[in-house]
């Protein structure tokens, strides 16, 4: 009977150390967060491209809408309307771009209301199956439109909030199922404007702005395909005007943003194997049996847009520093000349293992009665070219019914 239990014992042990489990890590992936609609985060107006792709607390301009809606309600122009043209991958192809239009209108002292259109094109792909093939053509675009409204709370301080529809129509194959995307995004923001105050050699101006934007429902191609988040950014600004007279201004701004996304884990695979070595160790070329994928350091990120905003302040992988990796940060700064000449300068931050968006950028503005124009240049400063690199940006503004406010 011992002889039995004995050699029952030891089948079962022998039967547990070759039936284990073990989980071998994917290739290690970059952790950089990837979104839907990307071209969202780029910069689509010259002034806010030159001085480091910022606006969330910079001064009132007709590209405010972009940034933070909010400041139209601190505009002294009464409405206005303004285009911009960015190429992109210019080193490469001409007809890729990103094109917007913005229509603003302080309604009254209090309150103001801004509509924008911003168009991405991909420009022309052909396809061909056969050598003697007519090429198939496809354009490719994405695009969006909202609409703002904004409100003064107090003489200091305006809120707005906008509503937007995209879509992304990146289909390129008939033969399958895909379709354009199309989802809805809110935008809320806030700004803050101090009096001018009276230092010993100048006056000056606090500046500090806010913005949540791109908050709205995942979205996907197909039936089946991957959802895809929006781009849900959090933008926090601050800057200061040295008003030296009645003709010379310089401002300094700094902004930071994160992507209220959450971070991709790091994931492996769970096999069962047998343990032949009997040493409770997975060795290699010993057989096994796939069983699933599983997460090792960080959380699930297939979770709600809600949820999702909420789990990106805690879920990188590597802790805490991590988590400081995803913030991107810039600097930039602007002397203009009696509201008619501008000279700007900013640098742009992003880490290295999030993206390495690194770049200087510069750039001027000219106005003439009701007319602005604005340009800017970028200087890449990774070991990653940027697609923006050496690449000049136009925008141009019609102001109409300059100074039918006054706040200073």
């Amino acid at each position: 009977m011992k002889k039995s239990l004995l050699m029952l014992s030891a089948f079962f042990f022998a039967v547990q150390i070759q039936a284990q489990t073990v989980v071998i890590p994917d290739e290690p992936d970059s952790r950089v967060i990837t979104t839907g609609v990307p071209f969202l985060l780029i910069a689509s107006d010259a002034r806010g491209a030159s001085m480091g792709d910022m606006g969330v607390a910079t001064s009132v301009d007709g590209y405010s809408q972009q940034w933070n809606a909010s400041k139209y309600v601190f505009s002294e122009t009464k409405q206005g309307v303004a285009v911009s043209y960015t190429p992109y991958l210019s080193k490469l192809v001409n007809d890729i771009f990103l094109g917007s239009l913005t229509y603003f209108n302080r309604l009254n002292e209090r309150s103001s209301f801004s509509a924008s259109f911003r168009y991405f094109s991909l420009g022309e792909i052909e396809f061909v199956e056969f050598e003697d093939q007519t090429p198939l053509m496809k354009s490719p675009n994405e695009f969006t439109f909202g609409v703002s409204y904004a409100l003064r709370l107090s003489e200091q301080f305006g809120m707005a909030v906008s509503m937007n529809y995209l879509n992304s129509d990146l289909k390129i194959d008939d033969g399958t199922d895909t379709s354009a995307a199309s989802t809805f995004g809110v935008d809320v923001s806030g700004y803050y404007q101090s009096e001018e105050q009276a230092y010993n050699s100048f006056n000056g101006r606090t500046r500090f702005g806010f913005a949540i934007q791109n908050i709205g429902p995942k979205f996907k191609y197909d039936q089946g395909g991957q959802e895809n988040f929006q781009p849900t950014t959090l933008r926090l600004g601050a800057g200061f005007d040295f008003i030296l007279d009645d003709f010379n201004k310089v401002s300094v701004t700094g902004e930071v943003t994160k992507l209220l996304v959450p971070t991709p884990p790091i994931t492996g695979k769970e096999y069962e194997y047998e343990d032949t070595n009997s040493n409770g160790q997975y060795d290699s070329g010993e057989p096994k049996i796939y069983l699933n994928d599983v997460i090792i350091e960080g959380k699930d990120p297939d979770v709600s847009f809600v949820k999702g905003m909420f789990q990106s302040f805690s879920d990188a992988p590597g802790g805490f520093s991590e988590e400081m990796e995803e913030w991107t940060w810039a600097l930039g700064a602007e002397y203009s000349y009696q509201d008619s000449f501008a000279f700007r300068a900013g640098y742009f931050h992003e880490s290295e293992d999030k993206g390495a968006r690194q770049f200087f950028a510069i750039g001027a503005g000219f106005t003439y009665n009701v007319v602005g124009i604005d340009l800017s240049y970028l200087f890449s400063a990774s070991k990653v070219p940027s697609p923006l690199e050496n690449t000049l940006r136009f925008s141009l503004t019609f102001n109409i019914d300059r100074e039918a406010y006054s706040e200073y």
